[in-house]
């Protein structure tokens, strides 16, 4: 459990890293301070209007890609 309030300092810096990873295709952020990403090129980007909106995003592609790691494992 957080002890501290998710940043968007914190958000930009878990959206860095994929992105130069190559996890996500495009990261940018709007004149009203929300993020919008696009995990690839032709897949629907999402507006995330509020840094735990981001964090969760970032929670569900780590999960998504170690599931993806797992299965091509085996």
């Amino acid at each position: 459990m957080r002890t501290t309030p998710a940043t968007w300092a914190e958000a930009d810096s878990w959206l860095a890293v994929l992105a130069q990873r190559g996890h996500l295709h495009h990261v940018e952020t709007s004149t009203d301070g929300a993020r919008s990403v696009q995990r690839g090129r032709h897949s629907r980007p999402w507006t995330l209007h509020h840094p735990v909106l981001a964090l969760d995003f970032v929670e569900n592609l780590l999960l998504d890609l170690r599931q993806r790691d797992t299965e091509a494992s085996r």
